[in-house]
């Protein structure tokens, strides 16, 4: 009964003025939820915050953390195209993202040119043929939303069409986990005992479309990346397991993207730098203080110096 008997005392021991600044506190943090706009943001922005860090992991693990980047440029034509006839742009972005990796694949596939010149190639090709239809089919298109988002004009509408992309990508990696793990780390061993490669491949292709179309609105199709691969690579210096790396990630993602909010909401910036730099500030932390490869706290880096 003694420690019960204690907590009274501890609470005496609080600084008065500590205990009238939490009611402030708590009014600070849900002043922002009393309008449906930032409501939805928030939502949304949780969402991505989730998805593109799981995604993201198979990039890095893979060194296709560039593939990302092409697509997220290659949607560009597909947006301006599905505009100018009148259907859902998220079609066309589809699209033509997928239409921007399979780019990538002929150019490697049909030539002595490399990975990542491939990637430079499709990544400026498509992205200025999406500047010169915007401006030709003279579409009312939001150029600046849509490179660097728009977090703040989230509709309910958008929080379950993103919602609905989230958890069916999701569950295809619940339910193909082993199968992604094996390709992820040794393509030629999958291949020899048959696993379908170029279908798993495709999958890839169809993911990442689908989630950076998901995030488009959240931070734009520049900064897309940077929540792709930010948060990832923030766990990728923390853990060493695949699975390890996607949960961590999905926790840094969903701190990135509410601090980000919270951040545009009350220093009036724009919410997906606001988001991405978070992401990288975090990133930041853990390269100079990871115990195992943190460029001030890595082992060996500390045995040289008390041998000094």
């Amino acid at each position: 009964m003694g420690k019960y008997k204690a907590l009274p005392l501890l609470c005496l021991a609080i600084p008065h003025p500590y205990l009238n600044s939490l009611p402030s506190m708590l009014t600070w943090l849900l002043d922002p939820l009393n309008y449906e706009f930032m409501r939805n943001a928030i939502a949304i922005s949780l969402i991505v915050g989730i998805l593109c860090p799981i995604v993201g992991s198979y990039l890095i693990v893979q060194r296709m953390a560039l593939l990302g980047d092409v697509i997220a440029h290659s949607v560009m034509p597909g947006l301006s195209i599905s505009l100018f006839l009148g259907i859902d742009i998220l079609f066309g972005a589809f699209v033509s993202g997928i239409l921007g990796a399979l780019t990538i694949v002929l150019i490697r596939a049909q030539s002595r040119v490399k990975v990542d010149s491939a990637m430079a190639l499709t990544f400026s090709s498509y992205f200025a043929l999406g500047v010169m239809l915007i401006t030709v089919l003279r579409n009312k298109l939001d150029l600046d939303s849509f490179l660097f988002g728009d977090i703040l004009s989230i509709s309910v509408a958008d929080i379950w069409r993103t919602l609905v992309i989230a958890v069916l990508i999701l569950l295809v990696i619940k339910l193909f986990y082993k199968e992604l793990l094996f390709y992820t780390f040794d393509q030629t061993g999958a291949q020899a005992i048959g696993l379908p490669i170029n279908a798993i491949y495709m999958g890839f292709m169809v993911m990442i479309t689908l989630t950076i179309i998901a995030s488009m609105q959240a931070v734009g199709v520049i900064l897309v990346i940077s929540l792709l691969v930010g948060p990832a690579l923030t766990a990728y210096l923390l853990v060493k397991e695949l699975h390890q790396m996607m949960l961590l990630g999905a926790l840094f993602g969903v701190v990135s993207s509410f601090t980000g909010v919270y951040l545009s909401y009350f220093f009036n910036l724009p919410s997906g730098p606001a988001i991405v730099l978070v992401s990288s500030s975090l990133f930041l932390l853990a390269l100079l203080f990871s115990p195992s490869q943190g460029i001030l706290t890595r082992p060996n880096l500390l045995f040289r110096r008390r041998r000094q």
